[in-house]
């Protein structure tokens, strides 16, 4: 089971970027994605969901209206669409299975919530600046 991010790069303010979070080894059609990021310095960020099974799908209020998390189950993939990216969403973002509930944002609040990154794969680093 394995789950990468790609599609990180430098962008300007105001610019777009779409990750992608590929699975291996296992079908993506019934499991939730979750995505995080986290900048130098700064704790662990949950940014959003999605539950490839109906295909709802949830956000931080510092992205909500400005990402757009799908999945293409096709593709065994879940995209995660950033628009009028700003420098504060500078961070390595990674990707994996996690829970994609109406309570998940109200539970990653808590940050000491959010799960060590460190077994979610390389992440894919993600730049804005002008």
């Amino acid at each position: 089971v394995q789950l990468q991010a790609s599609g990180g790069g430098l962008v300007q303010p105001g610019g777009s970027l779409r990750l992608s979070c590929a699975a291996s080894g296992f079908t993506l059609d019934v499991l939730n994605i979750g995505w995080f990021r986290q900048a130098p310095g700064k704790e662990r960020e949950w940014v959003s969901c999605f539950s490839s099974m109906d295909s709802s799908s949830y956000y931080a209020d510092s992205v909500k209206g400005r990402f757009t998390v799908s999945g293409d189950n096709a593709k065994n993939t879940v995209y995660l669409q950033m628009d009028s990216l700003k420098p504060e969403d500078t961070a390595v973002y990674y990707c994996g299975v996690d829970m994609c509930l109406p309570g998940t944002k109200d539970y990653y609040s808590d940050h000491n919530n959010t799960p060590d990154l460190g077994s979610w794969g390389q992440g894919t680093q993600v730049t804005v600046s002008s």
